[in-house]
């Protein structure tokens, strides 16, 4: 990686916020280290099965370009993902943060943004990642939801980047459901996790309008969705 490149995942690394209270800071010094541990210790035993809808190509690492999945399966592609180099755009929350650091300890960058703060900025800095020659995943639906509907954010990207946008899906033949916004699924030890793509999505215009833009997020949300319902399709089969 050439000096630029690396100047930029330095400034990714540096961001991070330094107002939390004083029990947020212990619970940030604790939970991703365990979570990590945890997660490390499962996925040793998780078994990956790749599928691919007709037109799909799987990433295989070094992968370039914008990937998509939904928020209930950060678990399981945070596991499988971690050999990628991926950046990933997370909230300035404190939920964002802890989020940010688990990831860091599995390999991963974290822009910090979010649909709502930040999201200009973290968006340039994607932008420049992309230049750089590393993959940008977005949990398209994060980190509020609703549930399987896609924000504007990595379609906004594509359009500063002309770069296609991927969409995946893990799923865990056997899992525990949390009872949260996005049924956030934790995968059992020794089960078997379906990765399944679904065809990329192309980039809209540079000089795309705002009805183009949504039409384009419809697109990447029934491309998302393809690869979920793939996903279930072949585990009850």
């Amino acid at each position: 990686m050439g000096g630029g490149g690396q100047r930029i995942i330095d400034r990714i690394r540096s961001v991070t916020r330094t107002d939390f209270t004083i029990p947020q800071r212990i619970a940030l010094a604790i939970i991703p280290r365990l979570t990590a541990a945890i997660l490390a210790a499962i996925g040793s035993t998780l078994r990956f099965e790749v599928i691919a809808e007709e037109g799909a190509i799987p990433a295989t690492p070094p992968a370039k370009g914008i990937f998509c999945f939904w928020h209930q399966c950060t678990l399981p592609c945070g596991w499988y993902f971690r050999k990628f180099r991926c950046s990933i755009l997370i909230s300035r929350s404190f939920d964002g943060e802890l989020i940010a650091r688990t990831l860091g300890l599995l390999g991963f960058d974290s822009v910090r943004g979010s649909s709502s703060r930040g999201g200009a900025a973290g968006l340039l800095t994607l932008q420049a990642v992309l230049k750089s020659g590393f993959p940008v995943v977005f949990t398209a639906d994060g980190p509020r939801g609703p549930i399987y509907q896609t924000k504007m954010g990595p379609v906004k990207l594509a359009q500063m980047t002309q770069a296609e946008i991927g969409s995946f899906y893990l799923l865990p033949q056997r899992a525990w459901t949390l009872n949260s916004w996005d049924r956030f699924l934790i995968p059992k030890p020794f089960s078997k996790l379906i990765v399944s793509w679904s065809r990329s999505v192309t980039p809209p215009p540079a000089d795309a309008d705002a009805t183009t833009l949504e039409a384009k997020r419809q697109e990447l949300n029934e491309a998302i969705e393809r690869a979920r319902q793939n996903a279930e399709q072949h585990r009850r089969r």
